[in-house]
C-alpha cells in the first residue's frame, strides 16, 4: 500500500475547489448553540435565504463544476451573521448533498459532514491524491489454472465493497476499508451451451445485496453479510434470447443487453419483484453471430448498457447508441448511428453524462438523453482503450496507463502513477478507481478524504 499524488498539469488547487474559500464556507456558522437565528427586520426570512443559497450553489455547480459550489456558499455566508446562520441548517446541507453530489443516503453523522466529505474527496480526485493498494484473488479448486477463466470481465463498486466477475463464472467480493477478501460466489451449475456460457456479464452491487448475470442469461442474487446462500433469481433462455452480453441496473430496475436473436436486444426487470417486464429492441441485430461466438471464445465487447440517475438507460454497440426510458417499457428517447464507430470498451455513463471514444481515437462527453456534445477530452487520442467515469471525471486506460480528465471542460488533469500492464476491466465511483490487469491482480486507488 502506498500514498501518492499523481503527476498533474497543475499542482495548485482551484479557488473554491478545496482551498481556503471552501474550507471557510464549511466552517462558517455562529458559535451559539441555536441552530438558526431570526432576522430582526424580517426582510430576509430564513426559508428565503436557504432557498437563495441552494440556488446559488447549484448554479455554480452546474456552470463551473461541483467544487465551485462551496466557494459560492462561502460568499453567501459572508453577507451577515443572519445569513451565516443558515450554514447550520441540516436541511440545506441535505438538499445540497443530493443536488451537487447525487447522494441520498447519509453515511456520516450529519448532512453537513457528508457534504464536506464529498467535497474533500472530489478535491482529492482532482489533485490526484490517493492511497494505492492491490487485491489478490484467493485460489479455489474451481480456478484450475485456466488463464482464460481468470480473465476479469466485470468490476462493480459500492460504498464499502468491490466485486470482480471472471470468465469462469466466479465473483470475488472484497471489503474495501480492510481490503479483505470476503467470499467467492459461483453460479448454480446446469448444462452449459459453450465453454464461457457461465462467464460473468454484469454485476449490480450495494452494501446490502450483490446481483450478477452470466452470458447464458442466468441472474443470481445474494445478500452480503448474511448466511442465506446464493440463489438464482432468473433462469436464462440462451436459445431463445441469445447471449446476455451486458447487465446493469439500479435500485428499481435490472437491464440486460442481448445479442444472438433478432428483436430481443433489451430486457428489463423490476428489481423488487424480479419480474421480467419488457423484451424488445433491435440494437444488437447486426451483432447476432458475434453474440453466439461469445459463448465459446473471449472476443471483443459487443455492447454496453448503463443506467443514469433519472431511470434512463443508454446502450451502445460499435455502430449505434440508443437511450430509452425504463419507466415507460423501453420507450426509445434517442437512436443515433455513429458515423465514426464506437469503441465499446470506452463507453460509460454517470448521472446525466455519457463518455465514449470513436474509432479515430477522439473521446467525447455527451448529455443524456439527447446525446448533445458537452466537450471533447483534450489529448485523448488512443484507439484501443477502456473508459469509465464518475460524476466529475472521465478516466481512460491505454497501454497500462490510466489518465484522468475533467468532464465539464475536457481538460486533462494527470495520469495515475502506477502502471498496471494489460487491463481487462476498469471502473470508478466518487471515491475509488479500480482496474484488473491480465494477471488477475485488482488495483485500487482510494481518493477518500483522510
Amino acid at each position: 500500500m502506498s500514498t501518492s499524488s499523481s503527476s498533474s498539469s497543475s499542482d495548485e488547487e482551484v479557488d473554491g475547489g478545496g482551498g481556503g474559500g471552501a474550507a471557510a464556507a464549511f466552517e462558517a456558522g455562529p458559535s451559539s448553540s441555536r441552530s438558526r437565528m431570526r432576522s430582526s427586520n424580517g426582510v430576509w426570512p430564513e426559508p428565503f435565504i436557504e432557498a437563495l443559497a441552494y440556488e446559488v450553489a447549484t448554479e455554480a455547480s452546474r456552470t463551473a463544476g461541483r467544487l465551485a459550489a462551496a466557494h459560492a456558499l462561502f460568499n453567501i455566508f459572508q453577507v451577515c451573521s443572519t445569513w451565516r446562520a443558515i450554514s447550520r441548517s441540516e436541511l440545506l446541507w441535505q438538499n445540497l448533498t443530493r443536488r451537487v453530489w447525487n447522494v441520498t443516503h447519509l453515511l456520516r453523522n450529519t448532512w453537513r459532514e457528508e457534504y464536506v466529505y464529498r467535497h474533500q474527496t472530489a478535491s482529492n480526485f482532482r489533485a490526484g491524491r490517493n492511497i494505492y493498494a492491490t487485491l489478490h484473488i484467493v485460489p479455489t479448486d474451481n480456478n484450475n489454472n485456466d488463464d482464460d477463466g481468470l480473465s476479469c470481465r466485470r468490476l462493480a463498486l459500492s460504498d464499502h465493497h468491490l466485486a470482480a466477475g471472471f470468465a469462469d463464472g466466479a465473483v470475488h467480493l472484497f471489503h474495501l476499508p480492510t481490503r479483505l477478501h470476503l467470499s467467492t460466489l459461483y453460479p448454480q451449475h446446469r448444462d452449459r451451451l459453450g465453454r464461457f456460457s457461465s462467464a460473468v456479464s454484469g454485476i449490480i452491487l450495494s452494501d446490502i445485496r450483490l446481483v450478477f448475470a452470466t452470458l447464458d442469461g442466468d441472474i443470481h442474487m445474494a445478500f452480503i453479510n448474511e448466511v442465506n446462500p446464493l440463489r438464482r433469481a432468473y433462469l436464462g433462455d440462451v436459445v431463445n434470447d441469445g447471449a446476455l452480453v451486458d447487465f446493469t441496473g439500479c435500485n428499481r430496475w435490472w437491464v440486460g443487453l442481448y445479442a444472438g436473436v433478432p428483436g430481443r436486444a433489451i430486457h428489463i426487470w423490476n428489481s423488487e419483484t424480479e419480474e421480467l417486464v419488457f423484451v424488445g429492441g433491435i440494437l444488437t441485430d447486426p451483432e447476432a453471430v458475434m453474440g453466439w461466438h461469445l459463448l465459446t471464445e473471449l472476443t471483443d465487447l459487443i455492447g454496453r448498457i448503463r443506467v443514469t440517475s433519472h431511470h434512463v438507460a443508454v446502450a451502445c454497440t460499435s455502430l449505434r447508441i440508443i437511450a430509452f426510458d425504463l419507466e415507460n417499457q423501453g420507450l426509445v428517447l434517442r437512436n443515433e448511428e455513429s458515423r465514426r464507430g464506437i469503441i465499446v470498451g470506452s463507453f460509460d455513463c454517470n448521472d446525466e453524462s455519457a463518455m465514449m471514444t470513436d474509432r479515430r481515437g477522439a473521446t467525447s462527453v455527451r448529455h443524456v438523453p439527447d446525446m448533445a456534445m458537452v466537450c471533447r477530452l483534450r489529448g485523448a487520442s488512443q484507439r484501443e482503450i477502456l473508459g469509465c467515469m464518475n460524476g466529475g471525471y472521465g478516466l481512460t486506460c491505454a497501454g497500462g496507463i490510466i489518465r484522468v480528465w475533467e468532464i465539464e471542460d475536457g481538460d486533462f488533469l494527470y495520469s495515475l502513477r502506477e502502471g498496471i500492464g494489460e487491463c481487462n476491466a476498469l471502473i470508478a465511483d466518487e471515491k475509488y478507481v479500480a482496474a484488473c490487469s491480465s494477471d488477475a491482480t485488482i488495483h485500487v486507488w482510494d481518493f477518500g478524504a483522510q
